[in-house]
C-alpha cells in the first residue's frame, strides 16, 4: 500500500517521462541538443571562415593600394628623366656630340622603362581575366637564357656586378614559347641585380634531368624574410618591402614568373637563408619528349 501511495504522490511529469512516451520526449530533447550544437559549430566555422575572408581582401586591397603608390612612382621618375634631358637639349642647341648622345641613351632608356611598365600592366589584365596564353613550338632553352644573359648584360655591367653562367654545353629542347620564357629569365635575373649591391654576384646554372630542364638563379643580395617566402609570387607583393623604393618594383614581375611556367607545365620555387643571406630562385620546366 506505501509503494502505492508513494507512487501516486509523484509528480505527474515524472510519472510521465517514467513511461514510454516519457523515454521518446527525453530522446528527442537530446537530438534537438545534439543538432542545435551542430548548427553552432557550422556557425562558428562560418564565421571564422568570414573573417579569414575579410582579412584576405583587406590584405588585397592593401596591396593594390600600395601597387598604384609605386606605380605613380615609378611612371613619374622617368619622365622627369625624358623632361630633364629634352631641357638640356634645347638649352644647348649647339651642344657637344658627347653631350646630345647622352641626353638621347637615357631619353631611350627610360622610354623603355616606360614601355616595360606598359607591357607588365598589360600582362596582369591577361593574369587576372585567365587570357594570359602560350604559343609553343620546339626551342632551345639554352638559346632563350644567352637572350636574356643580353638583355641584361648592360644593367650588370653598370652596377659591376659578375654574372656566372654554368651548366649544358649541348642544347635542351622543350616545346615552349620562346619568348615567354625569354621574359621568365629577363624577370628573375633582373631581380637577382636589383637586389644585389653593385659590385655583386649572380649564378645561373642550367641542367637536365627526369625529363625537366632545371634552371638556378641565385644571387648575393639582401635575401628574402621567411615570412615573406610563401608570398613571394603573390600578385602586387614587393620582394623587399622595407628596402628604398629606388629598388622596389611594382610587384608583379614574380607573379608573371609563376603563371608563364606554369603554364608551361613547370614549377618555380624561392629560397632564401633570411635576409642579408641572398636568394635563389629555380625554374623547373618539362623537356621534349
Amino acid at each position: 500500500m506505501q509503494s502505492h501511495e508513494a507512487v501516486s504522490r509523484r509528480p505527474r511529469s515524472a510519472r510521465q517521462n517514467a513511461g514510454p512516451n516519457g523515454n521518446s520526449r527525453h530522446a528527442r530533447q537530446e537530438s534537438d541538443a545534439v543538432l542545435a550544437g551542430d548548427e553552432n559549430a557550422r556557425l562558428l566555422d562560418d564565421l571564422q571562415l568570414l573573417a579569414t575572408k575579410i582579412d584576405q581582401l583587406s590584405a588585397a586591397n592593401r596591396r593594390k593600394d600600395e601597387f598604384l603608390a609605386i606605380l605613380s612612382h615609378e611612371l613619374r621618375s622617368p619622365l622627369a628623366s625624358i623632361q630633364h634631358g629634352i631641357g638640356v637639349l634645347r638649352s644647348q642647341s649647339g651642344a657637344e656630340v658627347t653631350v646630345q648622345r647622352g641626353m638621347h641613351e637615357l631619353i631611350e632608356r627610360q622610354v623603355r622603362q616606360i614601355a616595360q611598365l606598359a607591357s607588365g600592366l598589360l600582362d596582369v589584365g591577361r593574369i587576372t581575366s585567365g587570357h594570359l596564353l602560350v604559343e609553343r613550338q620546339r626551342i632551345d632553352l639554352l638559346a632563350v637564357l644567352a637572350k636574356a644573359i643580353e638583355t641584361l648584360e648592360p644593367e650588370f655591367r653598370r652596377r659591376g656586378q659578375v654574372l656566372l653562367p654554368t651548366g649544358a654545353a649541348s642544347g635542351i629542347w622543350l616545346l615552349a614559347d620562346a619568348s615567354r620564357l625569354e621574359q621568365v629569365f629577363v624577370n628573375v635575373l633582373a631581380n637577382a641585380s636589383k637586389y644585389s649591391d653593385e659590385g655583386g654576384q649572380v649564378s645561373l646554372s642550367v641542367s637536365a634531368h627526369d625529363g625537366h630542364a632545371i634552371v638556378r638563379i641565385k644571387d648575393s643580395g639582401i635575401g628574402i624574410a621567411e615570412h615573406a617566402l610563401p608570398h613571394i609570387f603573390d600578385l602586387y607583393v614587393q620582394a623587399d618591402a622595407t628596402s628604398a623604393r629606388s629598388r622596389s618594383g611594382l610587384g608583379i614581375g614574380l607573379a608573371l614568373v609563376r603563371k608563364i611556367v606554369q603554364l608551361h607545365g613547370g614549377t618555380v620555387t624561392a629560397t632564401s637563408a633570411g635576409l642579408a643571406q641572398g636568394s635563389e630562385f629555380i625554374v623547373r620546366l618539362p623537356t621534349e619528349s
